[in-house]
């Protein structure tokens, strides 16, 4: 990507102390800095409530940065940390915000970043609706900005970046998109899922959409179902508090799988672009059925973990309220209701303490009309499957028949694309790709409010009081280290199909 495609900016993280600026944003912006990626006038304005010293704020930076990045070299460090910079105060309240603006007034004329200016949200969600309405009561976006001295008929911007979870329910989705498009402009608004940083994710449109042997096949004339799963081996830990208000299916289904789901399912787009990517995302998300409330057992599966060897069952845990069903396992049998997908069932599952750390898409291909080579297997042909794995690994793996070597007799095989050999690359964090995303203004990897607001209404009946007799008897239903309670396994025996786990 040509550096000059990347404007400069003020990027200011609000929840600067936090878990996830150390981990992920700083060690991706400096990864972006040091590919090239990011423009060199950009810098860093971190706002937290604990006060501390720009300098102060470096140092506690960088054994973060140093851990996560890969090949880390101080001095190349040391450079980048002089564009960090820090300001205390509670972002939800009107008290800070003329230092804020004031220091990024100071930034801006020190480092030429044309008035630009990137707000990510790393805070707690209940927190972001104020946020928002301060940015917009101290004037830091709008034709009435007063923090910027700069002609105000130039071409300069203010996005914000929210992250999840956008919303805890269908209401407070629209909620929180009515606050922001009150100070932003939709266009302005960038609704992150990391997921879509990923390059095997963004891989899948080159996949459909680039090659003619593909394409015609995506389909339910070829395809018997599709199966997408993010599994975890650690459990709560110390998001006790957080995960007990949240659960398997808002923290990873609504969000992360449901954007994977879309890019397997949507049409083609008409052009490579935002909006028609987006478009194509928003009528597939649309398309989803709701579920018949009196049946949900045949389209739901929910757990919690019991108690193993390293932690107590998930009901037993400090920070759990007493008698919960917050589900730590949920599995989902979704159907759309168009042309390419009628009848073809997606099977979404994700959990905690599971058997293997793994994010993966199965395409499982119908068998052949006719087996010709009846006399000399013992059964059906299996039909063919693709396997996209997103995490730990990336690839696609591809099984097919083949006969094997002497007298007539077949064997499934498999061909593989693995990313790292394929291009000799080592992936980035998912993160700074989309950040510079943002900063070039492409939405082509983020959330459309509409789309947003329709995956929660697909998948509220398994949330709210129509999901009540699914979670009666939720609590340590399935063991530790194993693939999920019993009941996952028979969502998909009912339709004479089974997981695919990898071992």
């Amino acid at each position: 990507m040509p550096l000059k495609t990347v404007d400069p900016c003020v990027l200011v993280i609000l929840g600067a102390s936090g878990d996830l600026t150390h981990r992920k944003l700083v060690p991706a912006m400096f990864e972006m800095a040091r590919a090239g990626t990011l423009h060199p006038s950009t810098c860093i304005l971190g706002v937290s409530r604990t006060k501390k010293t720009d300098e102060q704020w470096r140092t506690e930076l960088e054994p973060w940065v140093a851990k996560q990045v890969k090949g880390f070299e101080a001095e190349a460090w040391r450079k980048f940390s002089e564009r960090i910079f820090y300001e205390a105060g509670d972002a939800a309240t009107a008290e800070p915000y003329p230092r804020i603006a004031s220091r990024m007034a100071a930034l801006d004329e020190r480092l030429k970043c044309r008035g630009n200016v990137l707000f990510f949200m790393s805070v707690a969600p209940e927190l972001y609706e104020p946020i928002v309405d301060q940015i917009g009561a101290a004037g830091l976006v709008t034709e009435g900005r007063r923090w910027c001295s700069i002609d105000q008929s130039s071409k300069n911007w203010q996005r914000i970046i929210v992250e999840k979870p956008f919303g805890n329910d269908d209401a407070s989705a629209a909620s929180l998109n009515r606050a922001l498009g009150r100070v932003f402009d939709e266009e302005a608004i960038y609704r992150i899922d990391h997921y879509l940083g990923k390059e095997v994710v963004q891989s899948l449109l080159a996949f459909r959409f680039a090659n003619a042997i593909f394409e015609p096949v995506w389909n339910h004339r070829y395809i018997d179902h599709v199966q997408i799963t993010a599994a975890e081996t650690v459990g709560v830990g110390q998001r006790t508090a957080f995960y007990d208000q949240t659960g398997a299916i808002r923290d990873m289904i609504q969000s992360h799988l449901m954007q994977i789901l879309a890019f397997v399912a949507m049409e083609p787009p008409t052009d490579f672009s935002a909006d028609h990517i987006r478009a194509e995302k928003i009528k597939v998300i649309d398309a989803l059925q709701l579920p018949d409330p009196g049946r949900l057992d045949r389209f739901a599966s929910l757990g919690q973990y019991a108690r193993g060897p390293d932690e107590g069952a998930y009901h037993e845990l400090k920070g759990v309220q007493a008698g919960t069903t917050t589900e730590t396992f949920a599995a989902l049998r979704l159907e759309f209701e168009n042309w390419r997908w009628a009848r073809v069932p997606f099977y979404v599952r994700t959990g905690k303490r599971m058997s293997r750390k793994c994010t993966q898409i199965v395409v499982q291909f119908k068998p052949p009309a006719v087996n010709l080579f009846r006399r000399v297997t013992s059964g059906p042909l299996s039909g063919n499957r693709m396997v996209i794995e997103v995490a730990p690994g990336e690839s696609f793996r591809m099984r097919f028949a083949a006969k094997k070597p002497g007298p007539m007799a077949l064997q499934d095989v498999e061909m593989t694309m693995d990313y790292a050999k394929a291009f000799g690359v080592e992936p980035v964090e998912a993160y700074g790709p989309l950040m510079v995303d943002a900063m070039r203004g492409d939405q082509s990897l983020f959330k459309h409010r509409q789309e947003v607001e329709s995956a929660w209404h697909a998948i509220m009946p398994f949330l709210d009081g129509r999901s009540a007799a699914l979670r009666s008897s939720i609590h340590a239903n399935y063991a530790q280290g194993s693939w999920g309670p019993e009941s996952a396994d028979q969502l998909l025996a009912r339709d004479g199909r089974a997981w695919f786990n990898p071992s």
